[in-house]
Order: structure tokens, then C-alpha cells, then sequence
């Protein structure tokens, strides 16, 4: 099952004020927003109802480059299996499994890239 999607802008304020107009038409709204401080940081905006942020949108990667799909996994067994199978099949690490505190309670993932670049993460929210 996917757990969200996130893509590129080129623009941040620009598409955050699109995006909470066309998806305000169906109830969403920005749940979460995350930036970095760091030279050259970036924004990123989650998108959905209340307890769910299933679209995101970012400035951080190039536009047509960096596209994000996250897949929910059952257990932390299940997001480290992710990773290794990944990784033999040619994906190259974005992320080892592990907590990822700053992102959430209990979230725990791991992030590859795909052959062409896209960021997969698979991502478990049981604490374990």
C-alpha cells in the first residue's frame, strides 16, 4: 500500500498556494511542514486530512528529478528485508533502516534509489 508521494517544485510558494487551493477543494490542507537551516535548505510541505500527510511537495531536489513514493510495511523486520532486497536488485542506499525520529513517533524506514533515480522508502509506524 502506498503510504504518500512527494514531488519536486520549482517554486515552493508558488505551488504551496496552488496546492491548498486545488486539494482545499477536497478537504486537504498542509498537516505538516518541514525545513532545513542548513546552506541550500529546503522546504517541505505534507498534504492531506487531519492525521494524514499523503502528498508532499519540496524544494529540495530538481524538478523532474527526486520523485518520492513511500510504501507502508508492517513491521521493522519488513523495512530492513525492503532495503537489503532492494539494494541486491541494483538500488543504490539513500537512507539504512532506522528510526527516523524527526519525522515522526515510532516512524521507522529506509530509503533506496531506484535504477532511475526515484527515492523509494518503505516505512513501518509500529513501535517495535
Amino acid at each position: 500500500m502506498i503510504d504518500h508521494i512527494g514531488i519536486p517544485v520549482s517554486d515552493i510558494e508558488r505551488s504551496r498556494k496552488f496546492y491548498e487551493a486545488a486539494l482545499g477543494a477536497l478537504g486537504m490542507s498542509v498537516q505538516k511542514e518541514y525545513s532545513s537551516d542548513e546552506e541550500g535548505g529546503w522546504t517541505a510541505l505534507g498534504f492531506g486530512v487531519p492525521g494524514e500527510k499523503i502528498f508532499w511537495i519540496g524544494d529540495g531536489d530538481k524538478v523532474g528529478e527526486g520523485i518520492h513514493v513511500a510504501f507502508t510495511a508492517d513491521s521493522h523486520a519488513e523495512v530492513d528485508a525492503f532495503h537489503v532486497s532492494a539494494l541486491k536488485a541494483g538500488g543504490r542506499d539513500n537512507g539504512k533502516p532506522g528510526p527516523r525520529p524527526n519525522y515522526g513517533p515510532n516512524y521507522y524506514a529506509a530509503f533506496v534509489y531506484d535504477p532511475d533515480g526515484a527515492n523509494i522508502e518503505a516505512v513501518c509506524y509500529n513501535a517495535e
